[in-house]
């Protein structure tokens, strides 16, 4: 028995170490954050098979909330069971949420932001070759048919062409129940149910209103941040509460920050009320991610099991990796837009796909360095 919880303990340890490591340098957006764990826990600590990682991916695109921090508590659960889960998604939104409280904290005194754009831009490149080699690992393992090619290519294009990638995820899961029925002596009974909570007035914005706004929020999030800035105005902006410009801010500083973007609810709540309002609202909109993986960690091994329903994550796996490859395109129209992050980008990709023992760490520091020292010349 003592030697289970010392290795229970150890591994409580190891999470927690990781993942706050991992909350402190990743940059780049969900894309960039799952291409880090991918390096972690599969290659380096052989945790689980690149399968199993796949099918967590998948399975994470399905549940409303943050999927690379609730990929952070499927690991931890997998390493630690349910304290695992706790620690790793703690220890990745830690560190997020304590830069943007200051961040927040320095915006309600000033009124502004600091300048940490040289910094940024160099990143920026060197986060896209890190993303382009873990979806090009994850694909070798996702798509194993020309059928499922074919699949993977048009989900990638019809992302491009700007569908929602929630209605992609879920139209290719449809698809895969289909093909399951399809094959079936007897037709099962599949609903998917949407979770909602009631929707609420903030006309005071009590402390409670507060938490429960941005619980609201967690509980039914689907998509990127963009989507987030929209339940936000609604929520903050159109009743009055927050101004569109501050609201504007508390996105970039979430964008700019680490770690999960959902922290722009750390910096919001600090302008309503604080160092209490920025735990309200951060406990708030990160709270339904840890109940909804505690909930579906432990059947995905019967999913797999399934032929049938194996087949539907099979599809959501291939569309979930053709949505990384829609991110890092369309981020590269956006960052290699001349020599300098262009510079720094095929360094970047040259150190990923021929260096390959090399952390992501590195790579991510010598581009926020290389993009400094550019920025200097001009």
């Amino acid at each position: 028995m003592a030697t289970v919880e010392t290795n229970s303990k150890g591994n409580l340890r190891e999470i927690a170490g990781l993942f706050f490591k991992l909350g402190c340098i990743a940059f780049g957006g969900p894309a960039a954050h799952i291409a880090m764990m991918e390096e972690e826990v599969v290659q380096k600590r052989k945790w689980m098979t690149e399968q199993h990682f796949l099918d967590l991916i998948g399975a994470t695109n399905l549940i409303p909330g943050p999927n690379s921090t609730e990929l952070t508590m499927h690991c931890g659960q997998e390493r630690a069971g349910w304290k695992g889960l706790l620690v790793a998604g703690i220890s990745f939104i830690f560190p997020a949420a304590l830069v943007t409280a200051l961040f927040a904290h320095l915006y309600l005194s000033y009124g502004t932001l600091p300048d940490v754009a040289p910094f940024i831009f160099g990143i920026k490149p060197a986060v896209l070759a890190i993303i382009a080699s873990a979806a090009h690992k994850l694909s070798k393992k996702a798509i194993t048919s020309n059928f499922y090619a074919v699949v993977g290519v048009l989900v990638f294009l019809l992302s491009l062409k700007g569908i929602n990638e929630f209605t992609l995820l879920f139209a290719t899961a449809i698809l895969g129940i289909l093909l399951s029925l399809r094959s079936a002596k007897s037709v099962p009974s599949v609903t998917i149910v949407p979770y909602f909570l009631g929707t609420t007035g903030i006309s005071h914005m009590p402390p409670l209103q507060l938490f429960l706004s941005f619980l609201k929020i967690g509980s039914i999030l689907y998509g990127s941040g963009y989507v987030l800035f929209a339940f936000l105005d609604t929520e903050l902006v159109q009743t009055g509460w927050l101004t569109r410009q501050v609201l504007l801010d508390a996105v970039a500083v979430g964008q700019l920050t680490p770690g999960p973007i959902l922290t722009t609810a750390t910096f919001i709540g600090w302008q309503l009320h604080g160092f209490y309002g920025a735990l309200l609202a951060t406990l708030g909109i990160f709270l339904p991610s840890f109940v909804f993986v505690l909930l579906l960690n432990p059947i995905l091994p019967k999913i797999r099991a399934s032929a049938k329903i194996s087949r539907v994550l099979d599809l959501v796996n291939v569309a979930a990796v053709a949505l990384i490859f829609s991110v890092c395109a369309q981020m590269g129209t956006e960052i290699l837009i001349d020599w300098k992050p262009l510079s720094i980008g095929i360094l970047s990709f040259i150190a990923v796909f021929f260096y390959k023992k090399l952390s992501s760490i590195y790579i991510i520091i010598g581009g926020s360095i290389l993009g400094y020292l550019l920025h200097l010349i001009g």
